[in-house]
């Protein structure tokens, strides 16, 4: 696939601009296709060919390259509920996605406009649905990979490229009780006590740790329990989100003493990530995950993004101005640096 004879052609775009059009059309997971279709929209105005891919329903990933592509950059469209607007205020972009992932589609655009106008073919973007929930775009672009050798995910890092991500193991614990009247409770057996009881000692058992990146952190995240109030509860629930610093049956070994308690169903299950890193940027290890496990086709993995992950997904979910600025010029340093990185491999 290769950009259109005009290509370099377009006028100057603000990146603020974009991502602020971006954020204003609502693409909470599972409604993505009004925000995807319109940036295919512009970035053909702009003369990029644009490939869609259909992921499910009207959900599709977009993906466009100048050439056949070394380095393919790449972010999410799809935003944690619930939406609201952008605004700028005080050197601050407001909105649902400024950091997570929106504002830094629309760095990514301005790297890949930065490339393909000193004459870089080697560079592609690929921006995929569902990351917040399944990875379902993701899971898609996987099944047709372009033969790039790294893939330069964006999530919000501070502007730091990530050394490695924590993974998660989600687990379910599930009580059984037996009904009885609530004025007799000792002619039943209440599953949320022994639920309760669970969680109680889930708090004492160790967990696995590792040097590079420290101690399982998890989080009751569900709960769900009995049929009404004057009835001793037969059933009851509660989802755990672990966050994995190493191989997920750890954890499951971890959490046998529960067993006689409740019962123990698996979830969801990512594995953390080693990463690629290049010089002349901060570097940090992030407790959250991403994509990239699910990108495995696309090459070797490097993390970086502007904005926070503690603002992401929150009520006031912001990114600086000037941060989201220079991403664009960090964005087209790293694919360069990583350009050279081939050349040099291939040379060696």
């Amino acid at each position: 696939m290769t950009s259109h004879s005009g290509a370099g052609a377009a006028p100057p775009f603000d990146v603020v601009d974009l991502a602020r059009s971006l954020i204003d059309i609502d693409s909470t997971t599972g409604g993505e296709g009004p925000v995807a279709r319109w940036l295919a929209g512009w970035l053909r105005d702009r003369g990029y060919d644009i490939e869609e891919q259909p992921v499910e329903g009207d959900r599709i990933n977009l993906y466009v390259a100048l050439g056949p592509p070394d380095v393919v950059l790449s972010t999410h469209l799809d935003c944690v509920p619930p939406y609201f607007p952008s605004r700028e205020e005080d050197g601050r972009l407001y909105g649902r996605g400024a950091c997570d992932a929106k504002g830094i589609a629309a760095a990514q655009v301005g790297a890949l406009e930065r490339l393909r106008a000193a004459g870089e073919t080697r560079v592609g973007v690929l921006f995929v649905v569902g990351e917040e929930r399944g990875s379902h775009g993701a899971h898609a672009a996987n099944r047709t990979p372009r033969g790039s050798r790294y893939l330069l995910n964006g999530e919000p890092t501070d502007s730091r490229l990530g050394i490695a991500t924590r993974g998660v193991c989600r687990v379910r614990l599930s009580a059984r009780g037996r009904t009885a009247h609530s004025s007799h409770p000792e002619e039943g057996v209440s599953a949320i006590e022994k639920l309760v009881d669970a969680l109680v000692a889930l708090r004492t058992l160790p967990l696995p740790s590792s040097p590079a990146l420290g101690d399982t952190s998890y989080t009751v995240t569900l709960l769900d329990g009995g049929i009404a109030p004057n009835v001793v509860p037969p059933t009851a629930s509660a989802e755990v989100n672990f966050r994995t610093v190493g191989p997920a049956g750890e954890v499951r070994s971890a959490l046998e003493p529960l067993k006689r308690r409740v019962d123990l169903e698996d979830v969801a299950e990512v594995p953390p990530v080693e990463l690629v890193t290049v010089p002349g940027f901060d570097t940090a290890v992030f407790r959250f995950t991403t994509d990239i496990p699910f990108l495995s086709a696309w090459g070797r993995p490097l993390l970086f993004g502007p904005g926070s992950v503690r603002l992401a997904h929150t009520a006031d979910e912001y990114v600086e101005v000037d941060e989201l600025r220079a991403a664009v010029d960090h964005y087209a340093r790293i694919a360069t640096s990583l350009l050279e990185r081939v050349e040099a491999e291939a040379h060696a």
